[in-house]
């Protein structure tokens, strides 16, 4: 009986964690589950017991930290989401989808811990994103490059579409 008690106390701690995003309630029902990244990863999709709404929610294991050693040689730890708006910024007004851009992000991260290093420069991080981009949208790929190799004139510009 004790047993059962803590389990669902723990049980009762995750779901007030998983709150509707559209009117707070913390009761959801899960209505489709899958594993994503070969199992590391599980996507849910949920719907709110009280407005009714459905919502998406993305469970991912964290067990290697990884660290991004800056240009200034400042360190932080690898942020998926910080790489996902600059991808964003690099297509707004242009035709890749969403899932596109998570595909991208999702495979960076998995080329950077397939390392099994704790530290990666930032160069690394975005000559991954450059090469993925290049493929999906050239537009998108200049834009990003343009920012990331700080492109100062229109002969920046030039030289990365000639080479």
């Amino acid at each position: 009986m004790k047993t059962w008690r803590v389990l669902k106390s723990v049980h009762l701690d995750l779901l007030n964690d998983m709150r509707c995003p559209f009117c707070g309630k913390v009761d959801s029902s899960v209505l489709e589950s899958r594993t994503l990244d070969g199992g590391s990863a599980i996507r849910r999709r949920r719907e709110c017991t009280k407005c009714g709404k459905r919502f998406t929610t993305l469970e991912r294991v964290k067990d290697h930290v990884l660290w991004v050693i800056k240009k200034d040689g400042r360190r932080e730890p690898f942020d998926r989401e910080k790489v996902r708006r600059g991808i964003l910024r690099a297509i707004l007004k242009r035709p890749v989808s969403l899932e596109e851009v998570d595909n991208i992000v999702d495979s960076v991260e998995r080329e950077m811990l397939r390392k099994e290093e704790e530290e990666v420069s930032s160069k690394i991080i975005g000559n991954a994103v450059l090469k993925r981009l290049k493929k999906v949208d050239k537009v998108a790929w200049l834009r990003f490059a343009s920012v990331y190799l700080e492109f100062t004139d229109l002969g920046d510009f030039g030289k990365a579409i000639g080479g």
